[in-house]
C-alpha cells in the first residue's frame, strides 16, 4: 500500500488560506476517484474538492470551521500499490461554485452544533381528568368546579386549581387563571412552554464572513442614519393598476417602483454612487447604478446585483428581483451576479419597522432601507384652500452613509428628491 497525500491547491485567487466548511469523508472512509472530500470557503467562493485517486482515508486537516494553508495537506489517503513513498497531489478543484462577494454580509456555509449535556429526566405531568364536574384535586377535600380546557391549561401552569378564587357562580374561568396569574407574577409561577437548551455553535463558513464583514464594516466606516416619512398612497395606487394590467408579466412588488426612484435621482447625487477606496485614498464614483439588493437565503444574507438598473423599465426590474432572488436562494447565482455593487438596498418587507440604521455594504459609501407600509390619518388638502382628516399611507425610508464621504446635506437632499418622485409617481414614467 501506498499514502497519497492531497493538498489543497491554489484556487487561483491569489489567497494564502482557505476554511473547512464541510468534511464529506472522514477517517477509515473509502473515497473514490472524483469523489467528494471537502468544500472550503475563500473570501469570494466555496470551492468543492475532489479526490484524485481512490482509496482509504487515514488522516484529514483539522475539523469544520478551521484555517487551512494552501499547499499544506488536507487529506491522506491510503491507496493500492507497492511504492510506500508519500506523494503529492497537484490537482486543482473540480467543482467551483459561484463566487461571492460580500460586505458587510458574506455567504453559503454549514453550521456545526456541539451538542448540549443530555438534560435531567422530568417528571410527567399528571394525567388531566376529563370531566366538567366538581372534583377533588388536592387530595384534601376541597371541591373545585372548572371546565376540562381549564384544567388541561391550569395543569400546564403548575397552577393548583384549589388556589384560585372564581369572579363568578363557584365556577373556575380562563378570565380567573388570568388574573391569578397577574396577581402572582412575582410568585414563580411558570409560563406556558417549553423550556430551551443551550447550545454552543461554532461560527464558521457565511456566518463568519458575515461577522468579519460586519465588524469591518462598523469599525472602518463612520456611520450616521437619515431617516424620512413618505406618504405612498398615490404610489401604491398606481402599482395596482398595473398589476391589475399586468398580463403574463410578475407582480410588481414596491421594490423595482423605488429602484426606479432611487436610479432617477442618483445623476444629482453622484458621491452617494460611490465605493470609497480607503487604503488608498480615493473615491470612485460611477456613472452606471449596479444596484446591490440584500436577500435572505437559507445559508444567510446574500447580496445580487442589478446590473445597469437605471437601464432597465419596472417590469424588467421585477423580472431580475426574481430571478435574482432564487438565484441567491438557491445557490445557483453566477460570479457576476454576486459582485461589483456600488449602491445597496436592503427591505426587511412587511416585517420592516419603524425605521432601521442598515449597516453600509463594504466599500460602498451608502445603503437604503425602505421600512414597513403603515396606515395613519392626516391632514391633507380638500382642494377649496383647507385641510381635512384623510387615511394615508405611509412609508419611512432610511439611508445609512460614510461621513467621511457623504454629508447629512447630501443624504437628506437625496432623500427629499427620491420623496419627491415616489409622492408624485406619475413622474416615475415620464422620459
Amino acid at each position: 500500500m501506498a499514502k497519497f497525500t492531497f493538498n489543497l491547491p491554489d484556487i487561483g485567487e491569489g489567497i494564502a488560506e482557505a476554511e473547512i466548511v464541510a468534511w464529506h469523508v472522514k477517517v477509515g472512509d473509502r473515497v473514490e476517484e472524483d469523489g467528494k472530500i471537502a468544500d472550503v470557503m475563500t473570501d469570494k467562493a466555496t470551492v468543492e474538492m475532489e479526490s484524485p485517486v481512490t482509496g482509504t482515508v487515514l488522516s484529514v486537516a483539522g475539523a469544520e470551521g478551521d484555517m487551512i494553508a494552501i499547499g499544506s495537506p488536507l487529506v491522506v489517503i491510503e491507496v493500492e500499490g507497492d511504492d510506500a513513498a508519500v506523494e503529492e497531489s497537484v490537482s486543482a478543484p473540480v467543482h467551483a461554485p459561484a463566487p461571492v462577494e460580500r460586505a458587510p454580509e458574506p455567504f453559503v456555509s454549514s453550521e456545526v452544533e456541539t451538542p448540549p449535556a443530555a438534560p435531567e429526566p422530568k417528571p410527567e405531568p399528571e394525567p388531566v381528568k376529563s370531566v366538567s364536574t366538581s372534583l377533588d384535586t388536592n387530595g384534601g377535600g376541597v371541591k373545585v368546579l372548572a371546565s376540562p380546557a381549564v384544567r388541561a391549561r391550569a395543569n400546564e401552569l403548575g397552577i393548583e386549581l384549589a388556589q384560585v378564587k372564581p369572579a363568578e357562580d363557584g365556577r373556575i374561568r380562563h378570565s380567573d387563571l388570568d388574573a391569578f396569574l397577574a396577581y402572582n407574577a412575582s410568585g414563580g409561577f411558570r409560563a406556558a412552554g417549553a423550556k430551551g437548551v443551550d447550545q454552543q455553535v461554532k461560527v464558521m463558513g457565511l456566518r463568519r464572513r458575515i461577522a468579519e464583514n460586519m465588524a469591518a464594516a462598523k469599525r472602518a466606516i463612520p456611520h450616521f442614519t437619515y431617516v424620512e416619512e413618505c406618504d405612498v398612497t398615490a404610489l401604491e395606487d398606481m402599482r395596482a393598476q398595473l398589476n391589475a394590467a399586468r398580463g403574463s408579466r410578475p407582480k410588481l412588488t414596491m421594490l423595482p417602483l423605488l429602484i426606479t426612484a432611487i436610479c432617477r435621482t442618483l445623476p444629482d447625487f453622484p458621491m452617494l454612487n460611490a465605493r470609497y477606496d480607503d487604503e488608498a485614498g480615493v473615491v470612485h464614483r460611477y456613472g452606471a447604478v449596479h444596484l446591490g439588493m440584500a436577500t435572505q437565503t437559507p445559508g444567510g444574507l446574500m447580496v445580487p446585483v442589478i446590473r445597469d438598473a437605471q437601464d432597465k423599465n419596472l417590469w424588467q426590474l421585477a423580472n431580475e428581483i426574481v430571478h435574482l432572488a432564487e438565484a441567491a436562494r438557491s445557490g445557483s447565482a453566477r460570479s457576476e451576479e454576486l459582485t461589483g455593487s456600488t449602491l445597496t438596498i436592503t427591505s426587511l418587507g412587511p416585517l420592516g419597522g419603524v425605521a432601521t440604521t442598515p449597516v453600509i455594504n463594504r466599500p460602498e459609501v451608502a445603503i437604503i432601507g425602505p421600512n414597513r407600509i403603515v396606515e395613519r390619518p392626516m391632514f391633507v388638502s380638500d382642494g377649496m384652500g383647507g385641510e381635512r382628516i384623510a387615511k394615508r399611507k405611509l412609508m419611512n425610508i432610511s439611508i445609512s452613509c460614510d461621513h467621511r464621504v457623504v454629508d447629512g446635506w447630501d443624504a437628506a437632499s437625496y432623500i427629499q428628491a427620491v420623496k419627491r418622485l415616489i409622492e408624485t409617481p406619475v413622474l416615475l414614467l415620464a422620459d
